[in-house]
């Protein structure tokens, strides 16, 4: 196993410090945010934070849902007349 040299620990401490010398949080948070939207996608429930990124990559300038009515909407796609029923 290689030693770390004094450069590599003093790139890691600025990686992992902010200015105040606290340490980060962004990549915890990152980390937890897409941990929880992997689990929605597995459980079928839908994803405001993923649609709004869609919406800005796919069709800029286009107006947005907001949060209640694209979680009534994706209700209704889903178990709306005509959606897949198991019954």
């Amino acid at each position: 196993m290689k030693a770390a040299t004094e450069d590599d620990r003093m790139a890691e401490l600025e990686v992992n410090h902010s200015a105040s010398g606290a340490p980060a949080q962004g990549g915890f948070r990152e980390r937890a945010r897409s941990l929880c939207s992997a689990c929605r996608q597995v459980f079928g429930m839908p994803d405001y934070e993923r649609y709004l990124a869609h919406a800005a990559q796919r069709h800029p300038g286009a107006p947005v849902l907001t949060p209640s009515d694209f979680f009534v909407q994706a209700i209704e796609r889903k178990y709306g007349k005509g959606g897949a029923r198991c019954c």
